[in-house]
């Protein structure tokens, strides 16, 4: 599995462990460096091949945003503060995320799901051959990669997901609303409150059921013009 490499730029101790200790339990990030400002970061910056910040705004000597601003090219970035109202001009920059402190490991997971799609995106197009993409979930105390194309469906058990993949399933504590923000739309579409489905496992769709390999799964009455719809398209 190719890592990807990142820095951590953030003055305050505390942080920066939560950040290493999350970096360190994921399997693409690779981490490089910890800088306490900006400029000790440009030195880093400098002297390696970095794919993703992960950017204190409020920073000593030069903020983050202002870091940014003087970066004719820049990795990718995650910002990091306890300050919500820098968050538009932290987007207006084309950040990846904005994590608001504290964070959760989940949210950190979000966040970094939404960089690797990016690069694994940024990085097909750059190779002659086929990536798999794929997207990294919470289960049984660990982070399990899973390639897009092996999902079959996700249904919502109470407060849990259960992802069905090729080889089995993970019961992840996720919403569906987030895990659908971090799939593609290309691939994946919701079917019913309860369900998200692989248009690639799709078998056929009799009234009301649609038949993803084994599994029947109903559609729910308000996405069935959009399912209907969105299979038309595709003919």
């Amino acid at each position: 599995m190719n890592r990807h490499k990142c820095i951590i730029i953030e003055d305050e101790p505390l942080a920066q462990n939560v950040l290493k200790k999350y970096i360190g339990e994921h399997p693409a990030l690779e981490l490089v460096a910890v800088c306490n400002d900006a400029l000790e970061a440009q030195g880093v910056l400098t002297g390696e091949n970095i794919h993703l910040l992960f950017l204190d705004i409020n920073l000593p000597k030069l903020s983050g945003i202002n870091f940014i601003k003087t970066m004719t090219r820049s990795p990718l970035i995650i910002f990091t503060t306890a300050y919500p109202e820098f968050a538009v001009e932290g987007f207006e920059l084309n950040a990846v995320d904005y994590l608001l402190k504290p964070f959760s490991f989940e949210r950190f997971l979000k966040a970094v799901n939404k960089a690797l799609e990016k690069l694994n995106a940024s990085s097909t197009q750059n190779s002659s051959g086929n990536e798999v993409p794929f997207i990294f979930l919470k289960a049984d105390k660990k982070i399990h990669r899973v390639e897009l194309e092996t999902i079959h469906y996700i249904e919502a058990i109470g407060d849990y997901m259960k992802v069905v993949t090729d080889s089995g399933h993970l019961i992840v504590n996720e919403t569906m609303k987030k895990l659908q923000e971090e799939l593609p739309a290309r691939s994946f579409m919701r079917v019913h409150k309860s369900f998200i489905i692989s248009r690639n496992k799709i078998r056929y769709i009799e009234g009301n059921y649609i038949q993803v390999e084994d599994k029947s799964i109903p559609i729910g009455a308000t996405y069935r013009n959009e399912v209907l719809t969105s299979i038309d398209k595709k003919n």
